[in-house]
């Protein structure tokens, strides 16, 4: 019986991509690719996610590519113009649970706690939830199963009662070996049509 439900928020509900400022920056799209896979790595960022501090993560970098600096800082000096739209058939899929009544609903996301409080002040949504665990506050980071039992301890959440939904598939290996059920996003189409499939909406 499921009675909570878990979301991831980036690339499920929230449309994040460094592509969108990258591009006023890089007039060759290859470059623009080149470095962000090159300099500004996943791999790089994430260690923000886990609480490493923006201005820390951006020296680090700069030390280790310095004459790429101007473009390093702008990384989280323009982040805002990363935050694309919401993506809006899961936000509906969100409001059909939420009014349903039937639910607790909370979201566990890979997330700078400095650059949270942006996307907190775009998107209305955010302050659906019944809690928010943001990975940069707790330094660390999904999929460790530590940062799942956060939320699971903090809510009293019971594996086998809830339902996760991530687009990271690591992140949803990481959730079934806690015994909590798990979908793996791909589109808000696909959710819909899973969820219908297990009654929950």
């Amino acid at each position: 019986m499921i009675n909570t439900i878990i979301f991831d928020l980036g690339a499920v509900l929230i449309d994040w991509n460094p592509d969108y400022m990258y591009r006023s920056i890089f007039a060759d799209e290859q470059q623009m690719r080149d470095f962000l896979t090159t300099v500004t790595t996943s791999d790089w960022n994430e260690e923000q996610d886990a609480g490493r501090s923006l201005q820390e993560g951006t020296e680090w970098l700069i030390a280790q590519h310095p004459h790429h600096e101007e473009n390093i800082r702008a990384f989280y000096g323009r982040w805002i113009e990363m935050l694309g739209d919401a993506f809006e058939g899961t936000v509906e899929i969100f409001k059909e649970l939420k009014d349903s009544g039937k639910y607790r609903i909370y979201a566990l996301t890979n997330w700078s706690a400095e650059t949270f409080p942006m996307a907190q002040e775009k998107f209305e949504f955010l302050g659906w939830f019944d809690g928010i665990v943001v990975s940069g506050a707790e330094k660390m980071r999904k999929p460790a199963p530590e940062f799942y039992q956060i939320l699971l301890d903090r809510y009293n959440v019971k594996p086998e009662e809830s339902l996760f939904i991530d687009d990271n598939y690591r992140n949803i290996l990481a959730a079934e070996k806690m015994g909590i059920n798990c979908i793996h996003f791909t589109s808000s189409e696909k959710l819909r049509e899973e969820l219908l499939e297990k009654s929950i909406l």
